[in-house]
């Protein structure tokens, strides 16, 4: 390791020279308080800016090991650094002037959930914290500028690092309150599973969002507070006692007008399987973290996906028990999202009727009069509600607003009115008896066969580039294979559609074989990803910066959605 005056001296040296002169830079260097690493140097001051880490010594950060010891406290912590890092170089980046990406100094900005990022990491064992970002190295054209260099890596830099990642300069109580709110988060998780919930929303939330683009807690929102007949109370370890609204294990049903709520109500479900930062308004609203959101999605590409237990017999003569298309219908495709659902190990549906197949989750009585039952060959998502949940132990939460069939397998019914929720299972189900189900038996099903095997590629990345790209938060690009990720919902940051990408990159070199079925397979990578971290996945001597840890669902259903992967 050299010392920070060595890098000055190179710098100065390499003043005015060509860009490449940059590339002498690499390397780590030993500054007062810490550690910096330039650990990749971009080419060009229009290519990707350079990629920078600052390693601060725990002993010198000062956190006390109480603020990291569980998994979820450390990850708040890291969330609460990062954030303070990103504030304070935003008055600093682009203050040094050049070409192209001159100046440029970014780092992860985190949005209102907490993701364990590899932005910011925190050493369970001895304290130690790095932080991973960008700098775009300044030039004149083409000509290195190292003195705005200097000014970056010099003065900028140690001010951001000396005000946002030292205990010392933090205010105490807002950095004790990240690991109690974590902490809290976690006990109300463990919870809900010994009283059976699927979900819990506490009274005093705020669902609804600022608007279409932004997640943050609308202004002036009415806050939620629970029916008396659902409100459960519970005793956190930092807060106290906390009521609010539990779901229950079985099916649920939320009803009610247009713009009522329900759907934000979903929403907060959604997201509910991540923790969320103080002053979110959500952050008391915890859901099962295997809760898969299901719609249909035309048009997306199904392989070999077991969807008889809901579509059976086509015209065609299609085998619906390996079931494949590169253009699936409404109901085929949220059939396929059912049962992949069920393969990733989801425990609970979220469901909105706006975005399912009218055809999937219903069929009325006169329509099975004038279409007879031995003509149709969907068996609606309605016949297969309550074996979900009798046989697999699925639990189901789905949101209603034109159709009352549910209300006969609904195990609770929640009117939203006016943002308000109302518990009204025994009215709707006492009106429910004029309106009968259709007769009939509902067919028989077989449990979904899940021995799909991905096939092994010894060609993929046999020359050891393979091209990667992120597309916002509409998918990735692999090999220019595009991966369309736009419905699946519970991705909420585009650094863990980045992560997806490596992962898919990961499995598809090491881990299909041939032998494996695609549980195994993923089964196989988050172990490596659980006791190696990142390193494991990505390899290389720079882990990128720009990581966000996705569930296993988001794994399952990006391998589901990637059209060259072959089975």
């Amino acid at each position: 390791m050299k010392a920070d005056q060595e890098l000055r001296n190179i710098l100065r040296q390499i003043d005015h020279k060509g860009y490449l002169a940059y590339k002498q830079l690499k390397g780590e260097y030993h500054f007062p308080e810490y550690t910096l690493g330039i650990d990749h140097v971009q080419g060009d001051p229009f290519a990707s800016p350079s990629k920078v880490s600052v390693r601060v010594a725990g002993a010198r950060a000062g956190f006390d090991q109480h603020l990291y010891d569980t998994a979820e406290k450390k990850t708040a912590l890291e969330d609460h650094l990062l954030r303070g890092f990103a504030g304070q170089l935003r008055g600093f980046s682009f203050q040094a002037k050049g070409s192209g990406k001159s100046g440029l100094m970014a780092v992860s900005v985190p949005g209102q959930e907490i993701l364990p990022r590899t932005a910011c990491q925190i050493d369970r064992r001895n304290g130690d914290i790095i932080l991973r970002m960008e700098i775009g190295f300044p030039a004149n054209g083409r000509t290195v500028n190292s003195r705005e260099l200097e000014k970056m890596l010099f003065d900028f830099l140690p001010v951001c690092v000396r005000k946002s990642l030292y205990m010392a300069a933090l205010d105490g109580a807002k950095v004790k309150k990240v690991a109690e709110l974590a902490e809290d988060q976690t006990y109300m998780r463990q919870q809900m599973e010994e009283l059976g919930l699927v979900a819990f929303v506490a009274n005093g939330s705020v669902l609804p969002r600022e608007s279409g683009v932004s997640s943050r807690p609308m202004k002036g929102a009415v806050a939620f507070q629970s029916p008396e007949e659902l409100e459960i109370e519970m005793v956190l370890p930092n807060r106290g006692r906390m009521a609010g609204m539990g779901i229950r294990r079985g099916i649920t049903l939320i009803v009610g007008g247009g713009y009522h709520g329900k759907s934000t109500l979903l929403k907060a479900l959604e997201l509910g399987v991540y923790n969320h930062i103080a002053g979110d308004g959500r952050e008391y609203v915890v859901t099962d973290g295997t809760a898969v959101k299901l719609r249909a999605e035309d048009g997306r590409s199904v392989k070999k996906s077991d969807i008889s237990m809901f579509i059976n017999d086509l015209p065609n003569g299609k085998d619906t028990r390996q079931f494949s298309t590169e253009d699936a219908s409404g109901s085929t495709s949220q059939a396929a999202n059912v049962v992949e659902a069920m393969e990733a190990g989801s425990r609970v549906f979220l469901i909105d009727e706006d975005t399912s197949a009218t055809n999937f989750m219903i069929r009325d009585e006169l329509m099975q009069r004038v279409v007879h039952r031995e003509m149709e060959p969907i068996t609606p998502f309605v016949e297969r509600v309550r074996e979900l949940y009798d046989q697999e132990g699925i639990s189901t939460v789905l949101v209603a607003g034109s159709s009352g069939s549910y209300f006969h397998k609904a195990d609770c019914i929640i009117q939203m009115n006016r943002y308000e929720p109302v518990e009204i299972t025994a009215f709707a189900k006492k009106e429910a008896e004029a309106f009968p189900l259709p007769a009939g038996d509902t067919p028989k099903s077989q449990k979904p066969d899940y021995s799909r095997i991905p096939r092994g590629d010894r060609r993929f990345g046999a020359d050891g580039r393979v091209k990667m790209k992120t597309l916002g938060m509409d998918g990735i690009s692999i090999n220019r294979d595009t991966i369309d990720l736009r419905y699946v919902e519970q991705l909420a940051d585009t650094e863990q559609l980045t992560a997806l990408s490596q992962l898919m990159k990961y499995m598809r070199m090491r881990v299909f074989d041939g032998k494996k079925n695609l549980r195994q397979a993923v089964e196989e990578t988050m172990q490596v990803l659980q006791d190696r971290g990142w390193e494991g996945i990505c390899g290389g001597a720079v882990l990128p910066g720009n990581l966000a840890l996705p569930r296993r669902q988001e794994v399952f259903a990006c391998l589901n959605r990637w059209r060259e992967l072959g089975f």
